[in-house]
C-alpha cells in the first residue's frame, strides 16, 4: 500500500478477551501477553535517534492498579528544555512497549467525535499491526498537517484529501472492523494523540512512506525517523 506518495497539497482474562476480538494484530498478541504480567519492573531503553532520547522512566498506575514504567515523560509546561548549545531539540523516547500503559487507560472513554474518528481511522488503515509508536506517529503527521497551514485546517480534510492517503476512495473510508483489536488500539492511540499524552514526532514531521517504496519526493526533503514500517520526513 502507498502511503503519502506526494509531498503537495490487558489480568489474563482481560488480555484473553482482547485476544478473542476479530482481526487482533501482531501488536495484539505482543500487548496482551504484557498484560498478563502482573508487574513490569522495567523495559527496555531505546537507542533513539535525531528527535528522541532515552528518558527517566516514571511510574503509571493503571485502573487495574498494576504498576508499570513508562519509557515517555510529559511535556514540560513551559514547553522549554535546557540544552547545551548548538544542540538540537529533542523529545522523550516513546516506544511501543512504552505507551502501552496509556493504549491500555484509553482503550475505553467517551465515543470518539468526528474529527479524532478521522485520525484514528488513518491510524487503522495506515498502520494497525505497527508497533504503537508508529501509530503514534502517523496519528502525528495527519494532526501536524491541520496545523501546518499547507494542508486543509480540519484532521477529517487532511485525511481525505485526494492523493494523500491511498484507503480514502472517493472521500469515503473503507469499512472498519469495530470489533476488532486494531480499531480499539486505533482509537486509544487517537485519544492520546489529541490530548498530547505523548509524542512520536516534531510538529514540523509532515510526510511519511513505507519503508519499502523510494518516492522521487523524499530526496527533496529531510528524514527524521524510521519508526516501523514507516519513514518519516520534514521540509
Amino acid at each position: 500500500m502507498t502511503r503519502f506518495f506526494g509531498a503537495g497539497g490487558a489480568s489474563v482474562i482481560a488480555a484473553a478477551c482482547i485476544l478473542a476480538i476479530g482481526s487482533a494484530s501482531p501488536a495484539a498478541a505482543q500487548v496482551a501477553t504484557m498484560a498478563a504480567t502482573p508487574t513490569i519492573s522495567s523495559l527496555p531503553a531505546t537507542q533513539a535517534t535525531t528527535i528522541a532520547t532515552p528518558a527517566t522512566s516514571v511510574s503509571v498506575t493503571l485502573p487495574s492498579a498494576r504498576a508499570a514504567i513508562l519509557s515517555t515523560t510529559p511535556r514540560p509546561v513551559s514547553g522549554a528544555t535546557t540544552a547545551p548549545a548548538g544542540a538540537v531539540a529533542v523529545r522523550p523516547a516513546v516506544t511501543h512497549a512504552g505507551l502501552w500503559p496509556l493504549v491500555w487507560a484509553n482503550m475505553t472513554g467517551a465515543a470518539l467525535d468526528e474529527e479524532a474518528n478521522c485520525v484514528a481511522t488513518a491510524v487503522y488503515f495506515e498502520a494497525r499491526g505497527e508497533p504503537f509508536d508508529g501509530q503514534l506517529a502517523v496519528a502525528e503527521v495527519v494532526m501536524n498537517r491541520a496545523a501546518s497551514g499547507k494542508y486543509p485546517t480540519s484532521y477529517c480534510g487532511v485525511v481525505k484529501q485526494p492523493w494523500q492517503f491511498s484507503f480514502v476512495r472517493g472521500g469515503q473510508f473503507p469499512r472498519i472492523n469495530t470489533q476488532s483489536a486494531s480499531w480499539s488500539y486505533a482509537q486509544a492511540i487517537a485519544r492520546i494523540a489529541k490530548q498530547r499524552l505523548a509524542d512520536a514526532l516534531p510538529d514540523d514531521v509532515l510526510w511519511y512512506h513505507a519503508d519499502y517504496v523510494a518516492p522521487g519526493w523524499g530526496r527533496r526533503l529531510s528524514k527524521v525517523e524510521k519508526i516501523g514500517a514507516h519513514i518519516f520526513y520534514r521540509a
